[in-house]
């Protein structure tokens, strides 16, 4: 049979012919999908920008150029970010004979100072050359100025890129000074939303600044009702980090391991401590970028430090050559480790750069990890024997772990037996329509029992603050009375045993009272959640909800308020109310008519607005789970904020 020629075709007939292939030029490759190169348009791909030019900045800082970053949120809306280096090349590109350097790196992906073996950068974090470019494409303006053999240069571009003019100089440079300044204003066509937050950026750059010893990044917020401007600068690098992120914990000795190695296209620097707690915090960087999802650097030290561990219990008897061996996690438990490797060509898992693939890099690590730990632990036995103790606690607790969960399972819900005493379930046996609440004691669970809808409204009342599972070891955890009635309820089983599609409710709300001591047990509860059951939380399967603190009469209708703040702006809008304000404080003070008003009927519009932002539960559960790491709060709040959802009542 003949192939039809386009002529050919019936006129009412789709075509696909030469035609329809579209070439996308310049830019415009960015702007139709900037997913592919931020990662997404939310929140997360807004900061990237910001992350994608002070990465540049701190590329001239690891080359020995530049030692102080200022980065600004202007005032409308905008973005500043200075550094002293050696200010991008002005000169005319030899390719692109109509355009200097600067014009090429901020108009044309893939064109930037870190490919081939010239003499720009031996490391960097921008590796793909679409950084600059990227956030020009995706910016509605951006002004460029360069300070660099004595002269201040400046370009501006506008809608999504577009070069205004060429680069001039429109004068000398201030003292001589050497640099680059770029000013950029997100494009509200593209992102979700173009308001930053400032909490983000701090906790970035001050990470920057711990990874990059004495360099100085100062941030300012010009934005109205900002914080104080915030300067970070750390002589000893990444020890004052694990020093940081430890000051909330309970260390368990106060030296911090430390030691680098270096070879010629690549270098490793690794500082270790342990505390008390349970759980492991380890975090990865290379050439400055976080690597949250790990990679070689993390495989090549993990398993060097359990070689090191059970090679030392070993030598010093504390492990019988008939024993066995500690597991990884046995030996990482309550460690918090920073890995920080540069080389000259990493290769990262897309541009958003989570993940370092290079094999070679674990190699390093691991000589290094097996020759410089070994030499610290024989030169402190004392932390030596500390740390090895603690795995060998953590081998038994996870052996007792082990007899636990099959205890649990064997008592499990699952068959639908065994449900806990006080939980008041609903009549409906589908879970997608089914809501589970907990509330705080016996009164609150009286109170919600007769405000509730019977027949997809589940009440389990639980008895003050639950066990924080924060500092308890599973095997303890599992023989908490409140903390069994929750794995009954939910039905799902726990931690690696966890089955998401077995939950019995598809909402899982926490409804706890207005005061302190309910901000406490919500967040003890999240916790539970996000380190036993963490598919249920990134499934969007939380809520939270909160009954408010204050009532009060508007005419003969009744206001509820959240909290003071709520109260004095209400008071601020009415300034001659005369009525009293009741406190309501908590579910066991409130009657079946201010009950149903306010939380208990998600289907009806009530006066009563959410607790709290996702943000600032991300952080209010991050400020159990790892004090002031910042860091790990950072990953969670832009990989879980979106999931942990809430109950708009």
């Amino acid at each position: 049979m003949a192939l039809k020629t386009e002529k050919e075709r019936n006129v009412g007939e789709p075509t696909y012919d030469a035609g329809d292939i579209t070439v996308l030029e310049g830019l415009d490759p960015v702007r139709k999908r900037p997913g592919m190169y931020i990662g997404s348009t939310g929140p997360t791909g807004l900061h990237h920008l910001v992350w994608e030019i002070v990465d540049n900045a701190v590329d001239e800082a690891m080359a020995g150029h530049c030692d102080r970053i200022e980065v600004t949120l202007l005032a409308d809306g905008g973005v500043k970010v200075a550094d002293n280096g050696r200010g991008i090349p002005t000169g005319i590109h030899p390719k692109y004979k109509d355009k200097t350097a600067a014009e090429v790196v901020y108009t044309v992906l893939h064109a930037g100072g870190k490919f081939g073996e010239g003499g720009g950068y031996k490391v960097s974090g921008g590796l793909h050359g679409v950084g600059s470019s990227v956030v020009n494409a995706l910016s509605t303006r951006l002004l460029l100025e360069i300070d660099r053999d004595g002269d201040h240069h400046v370009m501006e571009f506008i809608d999504g890129g577009n070069p205004t003019g060429k680069l001039l100089v429109t004068g000398p440079s201030p003292k001589g000074s050497t640099g680059t300044t770029v000013s950029f204003w997100p494009d509200p066509s593209i992102f979700e939303e173009i308001e930053f937050r400032a909490q983000t950026v701090v906790e970035r750059l001050q990470v920057m600044a711990f990874l990059n010893k004495g360099l100085e990044i100062h941030f300012e917020d010009d934005r109205p009702d900002a914080k104080p401007a915030q300067t970070f600068k750390y002589k000893d690098g990444i020890v004052d980090y694990v020093r940081h992120l430890n000051a909330a914990k309970e260390a368990l000795f106060r030296k911090v391991c430390y030691f680098e190695q270096k070879e010629e296209t690549m270098e490793v620097d690794i500082a270790l401590q342990w505390n008390a707690g349970f759980y492991e915090s380890i975090h990865s960087f290379a050439n400055g970028i976080s690597t949250i999802d790990g990679g070689m650097h993390e495989e090549g030290f993990k398993k060097s430090l359990t070689n090191v561990a059970n090679k030392y219990a070993k030598a010093k008897g504390t492990l019988k050559e008939k024993d066995d061996n500690l597991l990884g996690e046995d030996i990482r438990e309550g460690i918090t480790a920073i890995i920080s490797v540069r080389l000259q060509d990493p290769q990262f898992e897309g541009q958003t750069k989570g993940k370092l693939g290079n094999v070679p890099v674990r190699s390093l690590v691991e000589r290094a990890t097996n020759e410089k730990l070994s030499e610290w632990f024989e030169e402190n036995p004392r932390e030596a024997n500390q740390i090895i103790q603690k795995g060998l606690l953590a081998a038994r607790a996870r052996v007792a772990a082990r007899s636990a969960r099959d205890l649990t399972r064997r008592k499990s819900a699952l068959d639908g037996a065994g449900l806990p005493g006080k939980l008041v379930d609903c009549s409906s046996k589908e879970p997608r329509e089914s809501e589970l609440f907990i509330v705080e004691g016996n009164s609150a669970g009286g109170s919600a029992k007769d405000a509730r809808n019977p027949k997809t409204q589940a009440i389990l009342p639980i008895r003050g603050k639950i066990l924080n599972v924060e500092r308890a070891r599973i095997d303890k955890m599992l023989k908490n009375t409140e903390i069994q009635a929750l794995i009954s309820a939910i039905g799902a089983g726990l931690a690696e045993d966890f089955d998401v599609t077995k939950i019995r409710y598809h909402k899982v709300i926490i409804l706890a009272d207005a005061d302190v001591d309910g901000s406490h047990i919500r967040t003890l509860l999240l916790t539970f959640f996000f380190r036993q059951m963490k598919p249920l939380v990134e499934g969007g399967f939380v809520y939270v909800a909160q009954p408010p603190l204050y009532s009060t009469l508007v005419g003969k209708e009744k206001v509820y308020l959240k909290d003071d703040h709520a109260k004095a702006a209400f008071l601020a809008e009415h300034p001659n109310h005369k009525a009293d304000f009741q406190r309501l404080k908590g579910l066991g003070e409130m009657d079946f008519g201010e009950l149903k008003d306010t939380t208990m009927d998600p289907g009806q519009r009530s006066l009563l607005q959410v607790a709290v932002e996702q943000a600032s539960v991300a952080d209010e559960v991050c400020s159990v789970l790892m004090g002031e790491d910042v860091e790990l709060r950072r990953n969670f709040i832009q990989t879980n904020a979106k999931d942990v959802r809430f109950l708009d009542i």
